[in-house]
């Protein structure tokens, strides 16, 4: 959530930012709506004031044995009155709440102006698309062949989107997500989190997944609570309502998830094998960080996530998503894509993001300066480091060989615990 003083301060600024992300909203309306609600609290606070006078001067001409009746019936009035207004302002003040859950965070000034995801900009590659001297299989073939995942038994399970890993390729996705937790804990001093993944209504709003992504969530309505889209919405909800000491800063959570999503807006994306998933596993991490430190907290993030896929020796990119192609919370977003080569096409693996106070602001997270003692907002950020369902695709299809195995080279083999599968 953006600040009201911001949209107060410089609304024409705030409508070109937002328009970039494709808000279609009127941020005169909502300086309209703020003003009636600064005018009624103004009455409010003024009648209130009034009804204290009054109430004083009744208690004094009763002490005096004068008639109070004027006194006691203005009192009433004021009293009538100032519920009337209390209950305008709850709703105006409701209908201001929805009206600012509503606009997305502004792109940091740096974010390439674009429409979509044709206006992004490549950062830098890293590693070589791998040259094959026979037919490459896709990882739907080569799971297949292989019997790592069962795309149709997980259907009949719980319907398509759904994958059931068996075998070596239950045991590689387990390897893989054990293996990203310890390397972001021993190499970068992250600390392990273990979340709940059924999530409050309310920590949703923090991270911003509502109202906006309201149809594209799991929603258990008998308790009212929703499946984690990612790790990122219960670790950012730690701290939520709390206030950090600032030699505390900066705090860095990683952790695992199973996440899930209806993915409702993929109609006529490719949705074969992995590259598409209701459910998949995620490793996340999750950055609080001093505002002035966020900038460079976002790189090292990205770096971070790279140095896995360094490790797996996979070909990959990094992207800077133009303002456009931001996401709904996002102030600056870079995607890091790796290489399929049996699909032939670049696959998003990891999205690194810097949220500025946009979350903190909606779940009042804190922290208290050590040299002034103020209360000021933090930012929050957060990385896939990764993904593990486009991982296996390329993992699978960058090391398949010409007899149908899968043979992954030394330093893979050392992070992953396992040299081939056969």
């Amino acid at each position: 959530m953006i600040s009201i003083k911001n949209i107060r301060d410089n609304p024409q600024l705030v409508q070109d930012s937002v328009v970039k992300k494709g808000y279609e909203g009127s941020i005169v309306e909502i300086n309209s709506i703020d003003k009636k609600y600064r005018l009624i609290t103004k009455n409010l606070e003024e009648s209130r004031a009034k009804k204290n006078v009054v109430s004083q001067q009744v208690a004094e001409s009763k002490r005096n044995g004068f008639n109070a009746d004027d006194k006691i019936a203005e009192m009433k009035k004021l009293g009538e009155s100032i519920k009337s207004l209390e209950e305008e302002l709850n709703i105006i003040k409701n209908h201001l709440k929805i009206k600012l859950y509503e606009i997305p965070n502004l792109p940091h000034v740096s974010v390439p102006d674009g429409e979509s995801e044709k206006d992004n900009v490549t950062i830098r590659e890293w590693g070589l698309k791998p040259d094959f001297d026979f037919q490459v299989k896709t990882h739907q073939d080569l799971g297949r062949e292989l019997k790592l995942i069962d795309f149709e038994r997980g259907a009949k399970i719980s319907g398509s989107g759904f994958p059931l890993y068996t075998g070596q390729g239950a045991k590689l996705e387990r390897m893989l997500i054990n293996s990203m937790i310890d390397h972001h804990i021993d190499k970068y001093d992250f600390s392990e989190i273990f979340p709940p993944v059924l999530i409050l209504e309310e920590s949703m709003r923090t991270t911003g997944q509502l109202p906006k992504f309201k149809e594209d969530m799991y929603l258990s309505e008998l308790d009212n609570l929703y499946l984690a889209p990612t790790a990122e919405v219960p670790v950012t909800n730690i701290h939520r309502d709390e206030i950090i000491l600032e030699s505390d800063l900066p705090i860095n959570y990683v952790a695992y998830s199973p996440c899930f999503r209806r993915e409702s807006g993929s109609y006529g994306k490719d949705t074969r094998g992995l590259l598409r998933l209701h459910q998949f596993n995620k490793v996340e991490m999750v950055k609080f960080v001093k505002p002035e430190d966020s900038y460079a907290a976002l790189e090292e993030l990205v770096l971070q996530a790279e140095s896995i896929l360094q490790l797996l020796g996979l070909t990959y990119r990094v992207i800077e998503l133009c303002s456009g192609d931001l996401s709904f919370s996002a102030a600056k977003c870079y995607d890091i894509e790796i290489w399929s080569p049996g699909e032939k096409q670049w696959l998003e693996v990891s999205s690194c993001s810097n949220f500025e106070d946009f979350q903190s602001r909606r779940g009042k997270i804190r922290y208290r300066s050590a040299v002034d003692k103020k209360v000021n907002l933090l930012h929050t950020l957060n990385g896939s480091g990764l993904a593990t369902p486009r991982l296996m695709v390329a993992l699978l299809e960058t090391y398949q060989t010409k007899s149908g195995s899968i043979i992954f080279s030394d330093s893979a083999a050392e992070f992953l615990g396992m040299k081939e599968i056969k």
